[in-house]
């Protein structure tokens, strides 16, 4: 599985040792381990301890760290401490507002470690967003962007899903504009609602997102069945495949459908990710 198909990307706080066991278990594709929001001031060097014992050896599946924030005084230390750990996967780093963010950590990951690890940059203030395309392509190991939609919703004084259309179509295009991975959706804060998730997966879908992040395992299967292609979908790519193959340049098929090379393209990825998963 590539990078670009990870599809559920599950949370669980670094102080909990047992929580983050159960996430390696839970079927997600990424596991983060938060120092951040879910972690409690007086518990912030426990975390960190936690994390790296968890980290001095890969895991069943990918872990990410969400470190604190780039401006206080927690993160170079957690960087610093990280980077070498032969099981991280990469570091998610909270509220970037610009491609100097980036260029920060990447500066804190190389005093340590002969690479820097895979970045992704959440995007959770009006700057950020406004920078996304910057971002995204600051620095080679970003690997993708997504935003933070809580902290946005208060920056920004929305107070539902329509007052973020923009920013969200916005990193969607900025992270393609940059080669980076379609970028996976916020939490879906009410872990109760899985209706109300599938139907606001299928929204972000329709503008290009892939994947999203969760806060319970409850919510993976509902993300995971929004995101995957339907026997439909797949069915649909193999036959645009098929006649890709057989003609060259634009065509129409028995039904009407045309097809060039951009259709061409996306059928290709559908069926890959159908493989993958």
């Amino acid at each position: 599985m590539t990078t670009g198909s990870f599809l559920t990307w599950l949370y669980a706080p670094a102080d909990r040792p047992d929580v983050v066991a159960k996430a390696l278990r839970s079927g997600a594709d990424v596991v983060i381990a938060d120092l951040e929001d879910a972690v409690a001031p007086g518990r912030k060097r426990y975390a960190l301890d936690a994390t790296a014992e968890l980290l001095s050896e890969p895991g069943p599946v990918p872990v990410h760290v969400r470190v604190n924030a780039l401006d206080g005084p927690l993160a170079r230390a957690e960087v610093r401490r990280l980077v070498p750990l032969p099981g991280l996967g990469g570091l998610r780093l909270p509220k970037v507002s610009g491609p100097g963010d980036i260029a920060t950590v990447a500066a804190w990951a190389l005093a340590h470690a002969p690479r820097v690890p895979p970045l992704y940059a959440l995007l959770e203030s009006a700057l950020g967003v406004e920078q996304a395309f910057a971002v995204a392509g600051a620095h080679p190991a970003v690997r993708g962007i997504a935003l933070g939609e809580a902290d946005l919703r208060a920056d920004l004084g929305v107070r539902d899903a329509a007052g973020l259309a923009w920013p969200r179509s916005r990193t969607v295009v900025a992270a393609r504009a940059a080669g980076a991975a379609p970028p996976a959706q916020s939490v879906y804060p009410d872990i109760r609602d899985t209706e109300g998730l599938a139907r606001s997966c299928a929204e972000g879908r329709a503008l290009g997102f892939l994947g999203r992040a969760a806060i319970h395992p409850r919510q993976l299967p509902v993300i995971e069945e929004a995101f995957l292609p339907t026997e439909e979908e797949v069915a649909a790519a193999r036959e645009v495949v098929r006649a890709g193959a057989t003609e060259a340049g634009a065509l129409a098929l028995p039904d009407g459908r045309f097809v060039d090379a951009a259709v061409l393209a996306g059928a290709h990825r559908t069926l890959a990710l159908a493989r993958e998963r």
